[in-house]
This record gives structure tokens, sequence and C-alpha cells, in this order.
């Protein structure tokens, strides 16, 4: 079973006068990670490595190492520990030892290892993909009902009419969430099946 982060941890090392901090926070979209990387990375620092999963989804980059001895190692780290919906930064600063490839991708997997075998997991519930309307006045009683179920809210798009909603359930809550969604809508608000999926 797959699992992601309860919330954002932090690993502090030293090896060989370089100075590492690795970082991991869960994500829940391409955007998410990058924001993530963006508001973490120190632009002072020597480089600024990452990786993210989610889904199919992944990148990583070596941000100026030696190609193949950060960004992966890190993604590895990511998948070794079967986590998904995770991106994790290593900010190091340069201490004058060189490290050699062996040394970084051991420093750089082995950062992003320990920060998550540290971290609190949430098991990843599978969830079925539905779209549903509803009105600007049900909007909020709708998150409430969908928060109750752990169910999650991939898209939101306003309309004229109301709200558009992509959402993600367990298979086990679809008929409860129909009636408790019709309760709220005398009827009107109808769950449908991602038919892409």
């Amino acid at each position: 079973m797959p699992f992601t982060l309860v919330g954002p941890c932090e690993l502090r090392e030293e090896i060989r006068k370089s100075r590492f901090i690795t970082l991991a926070a869960p994500i829940s979209t391409p955007a998410e990670a990058q924001a993530f990387i963006e508001q973490n990375s120190d632009l002072n620092a020597t480089h600024n490595c990452w990786a993210w999963k989610l889904g199919d989804q992944y990148r990583s980059s070596d941000d100026g190492e030696p190609g193949g001895t950060a960004g992966r190692p890190i993604l590895a780290a990511i998948e070794s520990q079967d986590f998904d919906q995770v991106v994790v930064l290593v900010i190091r600063w340069y201490g004058g030892i060189q490290l050699g490839t062996g040394g970084l991708a051991r420093a750089y997997g082995g950062g992003a290892n320990k920060c998550l075998q540290q971290a609190e997991r949430l098991p990843l519930i599978h969830r079925v993909a539905l779209h549903l309307d509803c009105s600007f006045s049900e909007l909020a009683l709708v998150k409430v009902r969908l928060a109750d179920m752990s169910g999650l809210i991939q898209e939101e798009s306003f309309t004229a009419n109301g709200v558009e909603l992509s959402i993600a359930v367990s298979p086990e809550q679809v008929d409860t969430l129909q009636k408790q969604l019709a309760d709220i809508s005398r009827g009107r608000i109808v769950l449908r099946r991602d038919t892409h999926a």
C-alpha cells in the first residue's frame, strides 16, 4: 500500500564538512510540488536538489551536481519506501571536501531515506474520480461532507450557475455521499463517474 506524509518533515546532517538539510512534504498537484521547492530552496546554498512523485508523474533535479547524483537518488528513496504524493528537497552547502559521485548519491539518497523513515506516514486510500455540480450556497456543505469521508477535491471551477467539482472518494463511500448530497440539494446534486478513467 502506498503512503504519503502526514505533514512536512526535516533532517539536518553534516557529511565531510558539507551541510545538508532535507525537507519533505505531502503534495496533491505538480504545482504544489514546485511551490514547495521554490518556497524552501535557499539561494545562498550551493545546491537545491529535489524530486517529487505523484502517481505516474515524477520529476527530479540535480541542480548543478553531476548528472544522476542527486535528483535520481532522492526519487529512488521516495519510491523504495512506497511513498507517493510526496516532494523531497535536499539543500547542500559545500564544505570544501569533494564527495565524488558515489558519495554524492549516498548523501542525497541517504538524507532523503532517513528523513522519510522518521516521518509520520499516512496510507493512501484508493479513490474513484467523480464529478458534481452544486450551487454557490451548497459548496461549503459539500466540502464538509467530503472532508468527513476523507474525500479530495481535485478541481473546482466556478460557472455562471454555480460550481463544478471534480472529486475523489473511496468506492465504498460513493453511495453514502450521493445520499448526503441529495439531502443537501433536494435531489439536485448527482455524482457522475469519471468516464476518462
